[in-house]
């Protein structure tokens, strides 16, 4: 269950936040906050902004990393290290060279978010979990990982897959880390083709399928198959874990709680939990992005980002729980009061129709994400109505008609609340400046909801 703390005493950060402030930066669309003290000033960097949706055509990703426990020189901990990078680059220009030493700094410290209490061990299940990063300049790196046991005998410690790319595609990119995983069994030396031959091919379109040749030892030559979601505004997440781990009123609780933009913390043990259930929230919020602290598994060393007095999302392991339990948490519990009755009943109604074993990761997200887009669409979907644009195309948004249109009252008072989130304001800042509504996925779903009213109104005149 997510956790909500109160405003906790100021805390300053110590070096380890610090060393990453290019790497965490402060989200740039509201007016900074005063008197906040050291603990916000870095903290607030950690955020994602929404993922875009690649046309193809892009590299699959920047770095394969390999991230190993090593011994510290002064005692018995161990820390993680890159032991292997592919490309190597050369030839970089003294601030590219910097902002890559920035980048290949703060990765390890994700591979291992858990702490050093390590030891080599005989077995350990894998892990498959991501982490977000986003530069100053408002650019995105997602590391995609895989940690495990490497092979051989005897105790052994486990040791990360790295993936660093700036596409959000979670489903494909597991495929990508199995076939990695496949061949770190027989040698790093197999590994390096296979990730050659990635490099070297185009991201797909959505839809559409790449196929790479890769020859692996006893095996001979494999062609392996990666397709991306036709629909790709879903393709950065997987509502699985949210669904085993929350019931459908919980959901609905932790959806609330993140329209009006309040500190969430999420408590589970394992990192895959942790980062498929953040990313799944805030993909709740489609088609508005979460725009502040945003971290799906916070390593031990900064958990005192959940001391920032400003809006979070982030992912605690379970072993951490006393540290962030001794500041005083509380639950707000007026959860079921944010949403209007009636498109509650409806999320649920939706959400209760279950869901088939036969579906495809795919069918489920639709499932999950369908009633939240609707939701969207019949409290906000008139927006483009209420832009007023100038003659050189600059638009300006009427909020008081916008919100004024809703018949419904409870509707209104929960659009009077949320135009004043950042969610909305970065929403309509971007269809102000846009001369006609974006073609996607979420315009679909709005031209669609406006044809059945029209449907609609002929049968009520027919009825009375």
């Amino acid at each position: 269950m997510p956790y909500r703390p109160k405003k906790m005493e100021r805390q300053v950060v110590g070096g380890i936040l610090r060393r990453f402030r290019n790497w965490l930066p402060r989200h740039g669309a509201g007016p900074p906050q005063d008197n906040l003290g050291e603990v916000v000033k870095e903290p607030e960097r950690a955020q994602e902004h929404c993922l875009p949706n690649f046309a193809g055509g892009q590299h699959f990703f920047e770095y394969l990393l390999v991230v190993s426990l090593k011994k510290k020189p002064s005692g018995d901990d161990y820390e993680p290290t890159i032991t292997y990078q592919f490309p190597k680059r050369e030839n970089l220009l003294r601030g590219q060279q910097e902002e890559e030493e920035r980048l290949l700094g703060a990765i390890p410290l994700f591979c291992f978010p858990d702490g050093n209490e390590w030891a080599p061990l005989t077995e350990y299940p894998r892990e498959t979990f991501s982490f977000v990063l986003t530069n100053v300049d408002g650019s995105r790196k997602i590391g995609y990982c895989r940690r495990l046991l490497p092979a051989g005998r005897g105790p052994r410690l486990p040791r990360v897959y790295c993936i660093i790319s700036c596409i959000g595609c979670f489903g494909l990119f597991s495929k990508i880390l199995d076939e990695v995983e496949k061949r770190h069994q027989i040698s790093m030396a197999v590994i390096y083709p296979f990730m050659q031959g990635l490099r070297e091919a185009a991201f797909p379109a959505p839809g559409k399928t790449v196929t790479l040749k890769s020859f692996i030892p006893d095996s001979g030559t494999e062609f392996i198959s990666l397709t991306r979601p036709l629909d790709s505004h879903l393709e950065h997440v997987d509502f699985s874990s949210l669904l085993r781990c929350l019931s459908f009123e919980q959901i609905l609780q932790i959806f609330a709680s993140a329209v009006l933009e309040r500190r969430i913390i999420f408590l589970a043990e394992g990192l895959s939990t942790l980062s498929q259930c953040i990313h799944a929230a805030a993909a709740l919020l489609y088609p508005f992005s979460w725009a502040h602290t945003y971290i799906p598994v916070v390593p031990e060393s900064l958990l005192a980002t959940v001391c920032c007095p400003t809006p979070f999302m982030v992912g605690v392991q379970m072993r951490f729980r006393q540290e962030v339990m001794e500041s005083p948490m509380e639950e707000v519990g007026d959860e079921k009061d944010i949403l209007p009755p009636k498109l509650q009943e409806d999320i649920l109604e939706s959400l209760g129709q279950g869901i088939k074993g036969s579906q495809t990761s795919e069918q489920i997200n639709e499932h999950v994400s369908g009633p939240f887009v609707q939701f969207f669409v019949k409290t906000v979907g008139h927006y483009a109505s209420y832009i007023k644009r100038e003659a050189n195309g600059q638009g300006h948004f009427q909020e008081r008609g916008f919100y004024k249109a809703l018949t419904s009252k409870a509707n209104r008072r929960f659009v009077k609340k949320f135009v004043k989130t950042q969610l909305f304001s970065l929403f309509i800042q971007e269809a102000e400046k846009s001369k006609n509504p974006p073609a996607g996925y979420f315009q679909q779903k709005i031209l669609e909801y406006e044809e059945r009213k029209k449907q609609k109104k002929p049968k009520e005149k027919t009825l009375k």
